[in-house]
C-alpha cells in the first residue's frame, strides 16, 4: 500500500481523509486506484494535479513507487 497524501480541497471527496492508502507499484496505477477507490476525485486526476514523489514533481507515470515512498497530490502548477 501505498500512502497519499491529499491538498485541502480534495479532502472534502474523501470524506475528510488527509491521507489515503491504495495499492500499486507505479504512479499510474496509484492515481487509477486512488480513482477506483474515491470515485469522486477522478474528474479531478483526469483534469490533471501535479505530484511530488519524494519532495520531487514526478511527470512519468510509469515511475515505480513503493510503501515507504511520500507522495502528495497538488494542484498542477500552470505556467503563463
Amino acid at each position: 500500500m501505498v500512502e497519499v497524501n491529499l491538498w485541502s480541497g480534495l479532502r472534502r471527496l474523501t470524506d475528510g481523509a488527509q491521507v489515503v492508502s491504495v495499492e500499486g507499484t507505479t504512479l499510474r496505477e496509484v492515481l487509477r486506484n486512488l480513482a477506483v477507490t474515491h470515485p469522486a476525485l477522478e474528474p479531478t486526476l483526469k483534469s490533471g494535479v501535479s505530484v511530488s514523489l519524494n519532495g520531487v514533481i514526478e511527470t512519468n507515470l510509469s515511475t515505480p513507487i513503493s510503501a515507504g515512498d511520500e507522495v502528495y497530490l497538488i494542484h498542477r502548477v500552470k505556467g503563463g
